[in-house]
Formats: structure tokens, sequence, C-alpha cells
């Protein structure tokens, strides 16, 4: 895989990107790479194959969407089935 280089980025954008990271935890080139899939996702007639960093995405999306929400404990779910 080549490697990029982005010369004379400012150095205010690569301190955000890696606070963009570090909330996201992951390393800077992983924040890198998740952020250009998900521009190119948005390109019609470029087909984007599901990687891992989509499949972290997603579950990320899904994470946010659910945080809000009261969860039943698998652990009572589990005896009241064995319990019948």
């Amino acid at each position: 895989m080549p490697d990029l280089l982005v010369p004379n980025l400012d150095q205010s954008v690569i301190e955000r990107l890696e606070v963009r990271a570090r909330d996201g935890g992951r390393s800077l080139e992983a924040e890198l790479k998740l952020i250009l899939e998900q521009a190119i996702q948005s390109v019609p007639g470029v087909p984007v194959p599901f990687s891992r960093s989509n499949y972290r995405s997603l579950a990320d999306r899904i994470r946010v969407t659910l945080e809000n929400r009261s969860h039943s404990s698998s652990t009572e779910m589990l005896a009241e089935d064995r319990a019948r």
C-alpha cells in the first residue's frame, strides 16, 4: 500500500486531528485512514469494500445512537430463559 505525504499541513490541523483521534481511541494514522475512507464513501460510482475501519465507524455510530437508552441485563434474561 502506498504511503501518502501531505506537505505544509498547518500545525493546528494536526493538533485537532490528534485530539479527534485520541477522543475516538485511535492512533493519528487510524484516524486519518477513517477520515479518508468516510470521505470517499460519498463519491458516487466508487465502490468501497467494507473494511475494518468501516466496521469500526459503523459500530461507533450505533454506539452513539444507543448510548442514552436503558438496556436490560443479559444475565437476568438468561436466568429467565433457563427458568422456563
